[in-house]
């Protein structure tokens, strides 16, 4: 596979080996690798990420902080849109436990990422 403009650049931290390959691996393949990946956070006692993509979103950035994870994101509207892609945007993400008890995963919009803060 060649490289293309808009192929996403790895986060911080992921080893330079596997950002080489993974951009080779097939679709399944990678939802083979996303699956192992998981299993193996698992293994390590590791909770799962609030950080999950929604449809139509492209996460570019997340970096964990104390108390928050940072979040960097791109937006594509579902029908044809000239503007697309939208951002990329700044969140901070936050697990919230609940009075009632269980979690929520709060978004908080901080705003538009400009080239020379990335």
């Amino acid at each position: 596979m060649s490289s293309h403009e808009n192929e996403p650049t790895p986060p911080e931290g992921v080893p330079d080996p596997v950002a080489a390959e993974l951009p080779q691996l097939t679709p399944d393949e990678l939802r083979n690798t996303i699956i192992y990946a998981q299993e193996l956070l698992r293994f390590h006692d590791e909770t799962q990420s609030p950080v999950e993509p929604g449809p139509n979103e492209e996460i570019l950035r997340a970096t964990k902080r104390d108390g928050y994870t940072e979040v960097v994101k791109r937006t594509t509207c579902a029908e044809d849109c000239e503007d697309c892609p939208h951002g990329p945007y700044l969140y901070h993400v936050k697990e919230e436990t609940r009075p009632e008890g269980g979690t929520k995963v709060r978004w908080m919009f901080l705003g538009e990422v400009y080239p020379d803060e990335e």
